[in-house]
């Protein structure tokens, strides 16, 4: 080559010299592209070197063309060989054939073109490719062309009648036909692979596996059960629908996982057509027999439905309507049943309750798999039977008004009382057993709304069980006290109660210090001081003359304490107060617990035991009240326990009503203690019973108290909130103050407007004057 001769001019030349070597290039093109077999020799001299050699010699413009043409070429000939076959899975598998031969050519025909590939992707400039190397990623030109073809003339030409096949292969396998599963396994992997080495879509790079292969999918799925389900299901009946319907979802389940790809969209395509399918056009008659199956208690069944009805929100929530209901009704139903035996036995009130509670949570649990829908709606329904006022009525009187509420608070006060008192129930029951019914009365609490009646009662039971010290376990009253706090009781009443075991502890230690002083004391006398914020019923007050034996002691004490303690007052309560007597007549020698005011009565007769007193001297002397006069002369006269009255009555009455002032008393010479029929001359009698720390007018006490303090919390809390938001809406108001007094009360919508009026008459609010339903805090 001269010097004046250039690269170009000699490549051109030598290209018309190598002809040959490009006709090579065309026939091993042929054969890869027809499946013919060669050899490795061939494969390296006639296309690897000729395909180097046309590149350097400028030709990969007429080799592309060509290769082109052989390309175009074959899919015809593909095309014409598919289409001449006549049964679906005939022209299935021609085509799985075809596409297999055909991919593996395009990954050969890449490594063998990659020189002339790389010689024209210098030579793009079209969007795309400028897009690609912007990104350093460069296509590979032969494959991608191979691809773009194969859809455009295979797939777009022969694609509804093969789409159409393959589908019938999947639709043969649901009728239980023979069916050749992994054909359409290989067309869904055509598919695939057509997508990743096309990436026609960027944002999704499965469209064509979507678009001719999903969707084809999915509509077939709609198109076979769009009858058949509906058949079934006028047939076989709704129950045996709802079997059917969770089998058919398995298998389609199962189908889907074979069928289509593992990628989340494929997923989650499928799953949206469950509800459109096997659920919403049959909810109606299949909800119409949900309350049935929920009354047969038919377990099975209700599972089957549940799962199906997860597919549609709606019908969820119309079966826990139903349960709902259905656990009130036969709630309440059962309650009323049992109504005579359990409203007095606390004890058979709450098992009751507890029977209910685990027999619906059981339902819960098996039928619907302990959904928290489900849950919610149990404990809606066992609130209402809980709080339900036509069975168990509590009446609380305010300003002449009387409000009706449950009495669930004051029988569970009552049977954690029996629990925790030295009774035949506790003293049966081991500490676990007391711990398990005591943490089911814990339970029921959670679901009253008036947790503040409880606490009242409560306190009330405490206190006897304290002042008596007839505590079962000392310590498992101070485990009690944790317990109300984690069941959410407000701790200001859980403190009180934790300061009633304190007082104990210190009165105690008070008492040992003023029997070390006034040694002749001994152990005859045990005085309790008590921090009056802390106990029940603080300020009544019932007179009483004590004994005359009692007032030595009275102001010894009250000399010692003065003395200790400078600037604190004793207030004496004689009701809370309890000591045993020997009563001795011509049976025997008895000893007797008894009040201070049966103490007092009794005292009555210390200088004339064999006379008779009036009951008008016995209110002289022992100056109690009528009514505690009354109360206290009959617990003397009527004693069941013993079959022989303390005090005789001149003449018999039938109950302490009937007492005049005239009415004449004696002590009855031959009281004793019968057991087994026989008389016992000796003996121990509680007279206190539930008698002692309960006045006639301690449960109108107690009901007012309530009643008035609920009063005082929702004006404190109305207060603190319209402080804080100076401005405020009624009903929201009325929403905030429930989610502030919910563990306490739930405040009604009466008791709301009332203490609103009276918090305007005295000036702490003002309505607005553009909308009277605001509320305006006055500083």
């Amino acid at each position: 080559m001269s010097k004046s001769e250039t690269p170009e001019t000699t490549y051109k030349f030598r290209l018309e010299n190598h002809l040959d070597n490009l006709e090579l290039v065309h026939s091993m093109s042929v054969k890869i592209l027809h499946q013919k077999t060669f050899t490795m020799d061939e494969w390296r001299d006639d296309l690897i070197h000729n395909v180097h050699l046309v590149c350097l010699c400028d030709g990969s413009d007429k080799m592309w063309k060509t290769l082109k043409d052989d390309i175009l070429s074959t899919i015809a000939i593909i095309k014409s060989r598919i289409s001449n076959q006549s049964e679906p899975q005939l022209i299935v598998k021609s085509y799985i054939r075809e596409w297999d031969d055909f991919f593996a050519s395009s990954d050969r025909l890449r490594m063998a073109f990659s020189p002339m590939q790389k010689i024209l992707l210098q030579n793009e400039t079209d969007i795309y490719i400028s897009t690609r190397q912007s990104s350093k990623i460069q296509p590979d030109k032969v494959p991608t062309f191979m691809m773009e073809n194969w859809k455009l003339i295979i797939l777009n030409d022969i694609q509804n009648n093969f789409r159409k096949c393959v589908m019938e292969l999947i639709e043969n396998e649901r009728n239980g036909r023979e069916s050749d599963v992994q054909l359409v396994m290989s067309v869904r992997k055509s598919y695939l692979n057509l997508s990743t080495n096309l990436r026609t879509n960027k944002t999704d790079e499965l469209a064509i596996y979507r678009e001719c292969f999903l969707t084809d999918y999915i509509e077939s799925t709609r198109d076979f059960y769009r009858t058949k389900l509906s058949e079934y299901l006028t047939i076989n009946g709704v129950e045996n629908y709802i079997k059917h319907a969770i089998f058919k979802l398995r298998e389609e389940e199962k189908r889907g996982k074979r069928y289509l790809n593992s990628d989340e969209k494929s997923v989650e395509e499928l799953l949206k057509i469950w509800p459109e399918i096997f659920v919403e056009p049959f909810t109606e008659p299949i909800l119409a027999e949900c309350a049935n199956m929920i009354a047969r208690n038919n377990i099975e069944s209700l599972q089957s439905m549940y799962e199906l009805m997860c597919f549609t929100p709606s019908g969820l929530l119309e079966m826990c309507t139903q349960l709902e209901e259905y656990i009130l009704r036969v709630g309440l139903a059962d309650m009323l049943a049992e109504a005579s035996t359990i409203v007095e036995d606390s004890v058979k009130y709450v098992q009751q309750l507890i029977d209910l509670f685990n027999r619906f949570s059981e339902l819960v649990k098996d039928a619907f798999f302990n959904d928290p829908r489900f849950l919610s709606s149990r404990d809606k329904a066992f609130q209402n039977i809980v709080n339900d006022t036509t069975i168990f009525k509590l009446e609380l009187v305010s300003k002449n008004k009387t409000q009706a509420e449950s009495k669930c608070p004051e029988l569970l006060a009552h049977f954690c009382d029996i629990l925790l008192r030295k009774t035949q129930l506790s003293k049966k029951c081991t500490s676990a057993d007391i711990d398990e019914k005591l943490k089911d009365a814990l339970l029921l609490l959670k679901y009253v709304d008036n947790k503040d009646v409880f606490m009242r009662y409560y306190k009330s039971h405490l206190t006897r069980r304290l002042i008596l010290d007839t505590s079962a376990d000392r310590e498992k009253e101070g485990e009690m006290a944790l317990w109300l706090k984690g069941v959410g009781m407000p701790a200001e009443y859980v403190m009180k109660v934790e300061q009633m075991f304190k007082d104990i502890t210190v009165s105690e230690d008070l008492n040992q210090e003023f029997r070390q002083l006034r040694c002749r004391t001994k152990d005859s006398i045990n005085i309790r001081v008590l921090n009056s914020a802390a106990w029940a019923r603080p300020s009544e007050k019932v007179s009483v003359s004590v004994p005359v034996e009692l007032e030595d002691f009275i102001s010894e004490m009250e000399d010692f304490y003065r003395q200790k303690f400078s600037g604190r007052k004793l207030t004496w309560h004689h009701y809370m107060s309890n000591g045993s007597l020997t009563f001795v007549n011509s049976v025997g020698k008895f000893e007797l617990d008894v009040t201070t005011f049966q103490m007092a009565v009794m005292f009555a007769w210390n200088l004339r035991p064999k006379g008779k007193i009036s009951f008008e001297n016995l209110r002289l002397a022992t100056e109690l009240p009528d009514s505690e006069l009354r109360k206290t002369i009959w617990s003397l006269v009527s004693i069941p326990m013993t079959k022989r009255s303390l005090i005789l009555c001149h003449p018999e009455v039938k109950s302490s009503a009937d007492f005049t002032d005239e009415t004449q008393f004696s002590i009855n010479d031959e009281f004793a203690l019968i057991r087994n029929g026989k008389v016992q001359k000796r003996g121990k009698v509680n007279l206190i019973g539930r008698l002692q720390l309960s006045t006639e007018k301690s449960q109108q006490v107690d009901n007012e108290a309530i009643v008035r303090l609920r009063e005082f919390r929702i004006q404190e809390a109305i207060v603190c909130v319209t402080k804080a938001r100076k401005s405020i809406g009624t009903v929201q108001l009325h929403h905030e103050l429930i989610g502030i007094l919910k563990n306490m009360f739930l405040p009604t919508k009466r008791m709301f407007k009332e203490q609103v009026e009276w918090l305007i008459e005295r000036d702490y609010l003002r309505r607005d004057n553009k909308d009277l339903n605001l509320l305006v805090y006055v500083a």
